[in-house]
């Protein structure tokens, strides 16, 4: 008996729809393509919204650092890569910082300009000019490597005219330097950080004073101004002015602030300076002192005394040429000195009175004078005076503080006793005089309220940063939402509509009758069995040794089913 392919055929079919009955019961082909698809691309978000946020480790680098920075990052294993529009170079943002310390352990990056390092390499047999280039190239590379690591700085430039030395003194020039600054994006030196690159560059070469550094950003403007001393122009007055009064209010704020709490005090000073030099040069003169305290400057003394002899008297003729005989009773009465004589320590020419006889007369003459002079020093002060620019003239200040809250909340104006301490705290902070006229007003209000713009938490730095976050987890639920409800759900709902109608078609087809006699149907169907086994075996047999080609490929059919 032989086995015609319309019965393989039949057999087949018969196979296929008990295959599908079977997979009837599992869940349905499209809904294990939807569900692996929905996981494979919720799980493709999920490692997108876990990929590290990547910031710049550096934002310029030269051809040079760039290179030796990547091998560094490979030879580390760190993921990395490069903004094509800025050419930073991206690596993962928790990994920045340590990733600086590492490469700045290496000496990376080493920046655009060479330093010494250039002195390195000297090759035998240069020229004393060539030394001398190189010298100043290094000096100038060193210079700029200390200025870049200022956080505000971003590149920067340094130009030096060391002028050759000269024997002569008038002929000597001292050096001078330029700097170029290009500072970062929202960054500005104020004018202690340029004073102090000013100092920096002028002690790091000899013989270079402060004021012949220059020192300029990358929009050409001067950052280097003479002081308040010079002709300056009026901005650095106005700036000097404005530090004193930020410091005066810094200090009543500070200590008026422990005693009506933090933000209940609010201070402006009004600082009066005077810039102008002057010079001023005064003499004194006190007058006489006492005498046991005066000082003797000079004293001069003169003392002359002359005595003479009888002179001639008489009648003229020859008696009166012949000497006289000596006196016999001479009365001489002297004059006594005037008070205004003795006052002026000058002695008197005292008078003689001589009795002589007619015959022979004699007449005798004696004269003496005493002068003295004493100068005295004068009590004399000489006061120069130099006023400097830049002294404080006046001040006006005035401090408003809040209203203190009561045990209820509500506000009220604080006690006059603590009003009063708080204008003595006051004074004292602002270092009151009256003499120069200073003006203090203070005043117990009420402040009004308005939101603290920190405390906003949509204005803080990290607030964008955990949005994006959450955004690209946001995008994960949101896409697995839409495809349960797209893709799984539906195909769900389809096997439980057909799983139902089938159960509806089987509840309502009739039950088959029940035969009669259990026993003997089963032995017959047992028996037809066995029978339509052994017809199909015999027709097996029969095509296999007919036509077993056909076998062959039934047998290759079932195999591959199977597998």
């Amino acid at each position: 008996m032989t086995l015609s392919p319309a019965t393989v055929t039949s057999s087949f079919n018969a196979w296929r729809q008990q295959l599908q009955s079977k997979l009837r019961t599992l869940p349905g082909i499209p809904l294990i393509f939807a569900g692996a698809l929905s996981v494979a691309l919720v799980v493709v978000l999920a490692l997108w919204a876990k990929a590290p946020e990547y910031k710049a480790l550096y934002n310029t680098l030269s051809d040079q650092d760039g290179g030796l920075i990547i091998s560094s990052l490979n030879q580390m294993n760190v993921p990395y890569k490069v903004d094509d529009k800025s050419g930073a170079l991206m690596v993962p943002a928790k990994s920045v910082r340590e990733l600086r310390l590492k490469l700045a352990e290496q000496g990376l990056p080493k920046g655009g300009s060479n330093g010494f390092e250039l002195l390195d390499n000297e090759k035998f047999g240069i020229s004393q000019f060539s030394e001398q280039v190189n010298f100043q190239r290094a000096l100038e590379g060193e210079l700029e490597r200390t200025i870049e690591s200022l956080s505000a700085v971003k590149t920067a430039r340094v130009h030096l005219a060391l002028p050759k030395p000269s024997v002569f003194i008038r002929e000597e020039q001292l050096p001078s330097a330029s700097v170029t600054l290009e500072l970062r994006p929202a960054r500005a030196l104020d004018d202690g950080q340029v004073n102090a690159i000013v100092h920096m560059v002028s002690s790091s070469v000899s013989r270079l004073p402060p004021g012949n550094v220059t020192v300029i950003d990358q929009n050409g403007n001067l950052l280097t101004s003479p002081g308040l001393n010079g002709q300056g122009p009026d901005r650095v007055r106005l700036k000097y002015a404005a530090e004193v009064e930020r410091n005066i209010r810094q200090r009543i704020e500070n200590i008026l602030a422990p005693v009506v709490g933090a933000g209940n005090v609010r201070a402006q000073v009004t600082a009066q300076i005077n810039f102008d030099r002057q010079e001023q040069t005064e003499e004194r003169y006190g007058p006489n002192a006492t005498p046991d305290k005066k000082a003797i400057r000079s004293q001069q003394t003169s003392d002359n005394q002359q005595n003479g002899g009888a002179l001639p008297g008489g009648v003229p003729g020859a008696l009166t040429n012949q000497p006289s005989p000596a006196a016999t009773a001479p009365i001489t009465t002297p004059v006594p000195a005037t008070g205004a004589a003795s006052a002026q320590g000058k002695a008197a020419t005292p008078a003689v009175k001589t009795s002589t006889t007619a015959k022979d007369p004699v007449a005798i003459n004696q004269q003496s004078s005493h002068d003295a002079t004493t100068n005295y020093e004068l009590d004399k002060t000489v006061l120069h005076t130099q006023l400097n620019s830049g002294t404080l003239r006046r001040l006006s200040v005035a401090v408003v503080v809040n209203y203190q809250q009561d045990d209820k909340g509500a506000p009220r104006p604080l006690p006059a006793g603590v009003l009063k301490q708080i204008e003595a705290l006051t004074r004292e902070a602002m270092g009151f005089s009256e003499q120069r006229g200073d003006s203090l007003n203070l005043v117990n209000a009420r402040f009004t309220p308005d939101e603290d713009k920190v405390g906003r938490f949509w204005e803080q730095p990290e607030f964008m940063t955990q949005m994006i976050s959450a955004g690209r987890w946001l995008v994960v639920a949101l896409v697995a939402f839409l495809l349960y409800r797209k893709v799984v759900r539906p195909v769900i709902d389809k096997q439980k509509q057909i799983r139902d109608e089938e159960n509806a078609a089987a509840e309502t087809t009739p039950p088959p009758e029940e035969p009669q006699d259990n026993g003997m149907q089963e032995t017959a169907r047992k028996a037809q069995q066995r029978i339509n086994s052994e017809i199909l075996s015999q027709r097996v047999r029969e095509m296999s040794e007919n036509d077993p080609q056909i076998v062959a490929l039934v047998i290759r059919g079932w195999m591959g089913n199977e597998l």
